[in-house]
């Protein structure tokens, strides 16, 4: 069999920030009266990037600049390609187990 664990390693190796959580990009209108976010058509405060994630158990939030926001939304696709990955790993590692399971019997 071939065995894809090398090339997951050179994979999961590769990723280089990794984060949880959701980003969010959003524009906003203000309280003034006679701001430019009030007039038509309007011209929208922003855009402002949040990231949320747990961290021990709590819901933390935070405001980015936009360069910070492109390192967290990679981050973010990086987490997920990792999990991917390691759920790879692991199938082919079940894949191992019943093979031998199978040998052993013989």
């Amino acid at each position: 069999m071939n065995n894809p664990t090398p090339a997951l390693k050179r994979q999961l190796a590769s990723l280089d920030h990794v984060c949880t959580g959701t980003l969010v990009r959003r524009t906003l209108i203000c309280g003034k009266a006679n701001c430019r976010c009030k007039a038509r058509p309007p011209a929208l405060h922003g855009p402002y990037y949040y990231w949320s994630r747990r961290l021990d158990g709590r819901l933390v939030s935070r405001v980015l600049s936009s360069s910070q926001a492109k390192i967290v939304r990679t981050g973010i696709h990086n987490y997920r390609r990792a999990l991917e990955l390691l759920r790879k790993w692991e199938a082919h590692t079940v894949r191992v187990l019943e093979q031998q399971k199978t040998a052993d019997k013989s």
